[in-house]
This record gives C-alpha cells, structure tokens and sequence, in this order.
C-alpha cells in the first residue's frame, strides 16, 4: 500500500497546477462550510440559553394534562392545586440531577397609568428561584430601578417599551387588571420597581412580571398553572422527561411535561432555517468537489493513457488502475482539506480575536459573531471530503482500467 501511495504523490505532484487549484477548492469548501457550522453552533447553545434562562422556560415545564388544548379555555379546570403542587415539587426535588423547581403563572390583561391603558403579558414568579434559573444573564437585571422582590409583593417589573409608552419609570404606581379564573375582572394598584430589556423587539412592548403571590392575587386564586425545572445538564432533557413522567404518574398526578426545544419557538423555527441553509451550502461544495475532482482525474488520465497501457501490459490488472486513481482522488481530498483546515484556523483566530458586531433580526441588542471551533465537526468533514474525493475519483479511474491494451500504447 505504501508504494500505491508514493506513487500517488509523484502523480499528484507531476501535474502542480491543476493539483493545486482542485486542493484549493476542495480547501475552500472545507473552511467555509466548518465556519458556518461554526458559527451555527455558537447561535444553537445562543438559543438554548435564550430558551432556559432568559426566557425563564427552564429544562422542563410541566403542566396538568389536557393544559396545552384546553387551559386557556377552563384554566380553573387545568392547574395544579395547591396541594398538588408542593406533591409536585417535592417529588421532582428528589432526582439528583434537578437544580430547581418552582412554580409559575402567566397573566395576560390591562394596564394603566390612570390615562393610558395598553396589553400585558407577564409571568408570576418566585424572585429568589427566578434569580436562579436566569443567573447573570444581562435582561434579568433592570436597566433602571430594582429587581423583583417578595417583600414588596405589588412591585413588579416592566419592559422598557412598554414602560415608555406608559411614562411608567421606577418608583412610579399603576394599575394592573386581569379576568380571574371565575370570569370576574380583577384590579390591583402595581409599583414599578424596575424597567428591563427583554432581549426582543417583540417583547419590549408588552411584557412584564410579577411575583407569584401578586399574580395569584389577581387571578384569585392558590392554583399553579405550571411548575418548571432546572437540571445540572441540559443534555439529560429528554432523559429526565421520561423517568419524571413515570414517577409522576405514578404518584397518581395525571399531567404533560415539556422540553425547553418544545416550548421555544425561536429555537425550533430558527434551527429549520439554519440546518436548511447549511444543507444547502453543503449540497453546493459536494458538487464543487465532485465535479473539481473528476475533471481533474479525467484530465490526467487522458494525458497518461500511455502510461496506464504500459502499466496494463507488465501486469496491472483493471483493479489495480481503478486503486492507483482511487488513492490520488483521495490523497487530493486529504491534503485539500489540510488546506481548509489551515484557512479556517486563520479565520476563526481572526474573528475570535476581532469579533464583528451586528444585531439579528428580533433581537433589541447588538451581540459579537462567533465562531465555535467543533472538532468533532472538523473530522467529519475532513473524512466526508476525503471520502467524496475517493468515489468522484472511481467514476474516471473506471473508465481508465477498461481502455485496450494495444489502443492506450497507440494513443498519442
């Protein structure tokens, strides 16, 4: 095998320029397709973060069952009691990799300033757990004012847009009013005790919260509409969703769990898009390659039909042109993406240590591109090129090894 493989070299070698110019495609593709799986990594665990922090929807959420067809309709009907609740919390507490369990309500109603009134959509939840689930992240402070606290149950906090557009600063009171879960509308006095950036353009202008005291005031009622939690590792998701599930149902709470990827709809509408365009960007290098390839083995067969006669005529069999071609079309792919390989470690230096700035599309505020370096994502590539150089080289090296004898020691 090894002579094969030098003599691949002196063949890859004899023909310089049109070597050089199929590794530099072959390159390339190779840096330019790990540098967008790169960059769509970085947005992946982005989004994961945006999901189970900054959004507040944890690993898992679970609700009664029948919550997610019928609970906006009979809400009354599909939350947890009480009682039910803290069953729930101290069951889920139990499993070692659950960081936290609290539980939540989402209130949708009117507010006011006592001249203007507008929507609001707010999540009721416990200060002290919500501080953990979301942890450093920038939104969960205020940009003006104070953090929610439960020794000032009617303080809550306000979107900046929505704040604007109700002259409603820290420090200043307001009026909240919702439909409680018997049908009767609900009003309670609200001090603004922080404003804050949501992160998105959608939701700066309507989004607030509350604790889950206030907001069970307003609803009046001691029911629970979900009850989130937090794992160690978020890879243990799914996992955990089943085994909770059992032991759950088990303890005779009939109720439907779900995962962070279910509940984000960022996260599932966003990676369809990505994964569509990295399949797309893929589809073309693989033609690139394909194609790059085997014009390249076409080319040097053509001049070397002389030179495969003469190897046929001392013995060769057909199998053993269709290698010799087989292992040139590989070596390509290998030292094409050593090349790629090279690019992209430049690149991915460069914007690492001069991240470029720019805002997404629904997003409030400016975040650095990243490129993530995957390595596991860089051999794979690296052995699907090589791969694809191999079969691209097959389909001229066949066609090679059928030649006559006689007729490739005649061709000029």
């Amino acid at each position: 095998m090894i002579k094969w493989i030098k003599l691949a070299i002196r063949n890859i070698i004899r023909n310089k320029r049109r070597s050089f110019v199929t590794m530099v495609a072959i390159g390339v593709g190779f840096a330019a397709i790990n540098l967008f799986y790169g960059y769509i990594h970085n947005i992946y665990e982005g989004f994961r973060i945006m999901a189970v922090q900054v959004e507040g929807l944890g690993h898992l959420r679970i609700n009664k069952a029948g919550w997610n067809e019928k609970g906006k309709l009979e809400p009354e009907k599909y939350m947890f009691s009480k009682e039910d609740t803290e069953k729930i919390i101290k069951l889920v507490r139990e499993e070692k990799n659950v960081i936290l369990t609290t539980p939540q309500i989402q209130v949708t109603g009117m507010v006011t300033n006592g001249t203007v009134s507008t929507v609001f959509i707010a999540q009721g939840v416990v200060p002290k757990d919500e501080k953990i689930i979301k942890g450093d992240w920038s939104d969960v402070k205020p940009v003006h004012g104070k953090e929610l606290d439960n020794q000032k149950e009617y303080g809550v906090v306000v979107a900046k847009d929505l704040s604007r557009y109700l002259n409603l600063p820290p420090g200043q009171d307001g009026v909240v009013m919702a439909t409680t879960l018997t049908g009767q509308m609900n009003a309670l006095d609200m001090q603004v005790m922080g404003v804050y950036d949501t992160g998105s353009d959608f939701s700066n202008d309507k989004f607030m919260r509350f604790t889950y005291a206030f907001a069970q005031s307003l609803l009046d009622t001691q029911s629970t509409e979900r009850i989130v939690v937090l794992l160690k590792d978020w890879r243990m998701t799914e996992q955990m969703r089943t085994h909770l599930s059992k032991k759950l149902v088990a303890a005779g709470i009939d109720c439907e769990i779900k995962t962070w990827q279910e509940l984000s709809v960022m996260y599932f509408k966003s990676k369809i898009m990505l994964d569509t365009i990295f399949f797309f960007l893929f589809s073309i290098v693989l033609v690139i390659v394909i194609m790059t390839t085997v014009n390249t083995m076409s080319m040097s067969i053509m001049e070397r039909t002389r030179e495969i006669g003469t190897l046929r005529a001392l013995g060769l069999k057909r199998r053993g042109v269709s290698l010799l071609f087989s292992i040139e079309g590989a070596l390509l792919g290998v030292l094409g993406s050593i090349m790629g390989f090279i690019l992209f470690v430049c690149v991915w230096a460069f914007i690492r240590q001069f991240p470029p700035q720019y805002t997404p599309p629904g997003i409030s505020i400016s975040i650095p591109l990243t490129v993530d370096f995957v390595p596991q994502a860089l051999l794979m590539m690296m052995l699907s090129l090589v791969v694809l150089s191999l079969f691209s080289a097959i389909i001229p090296a066949r066609r090679a090894a059928k030649k006559n004898i006689v007729d490739a020691l005649g061709h000029v």
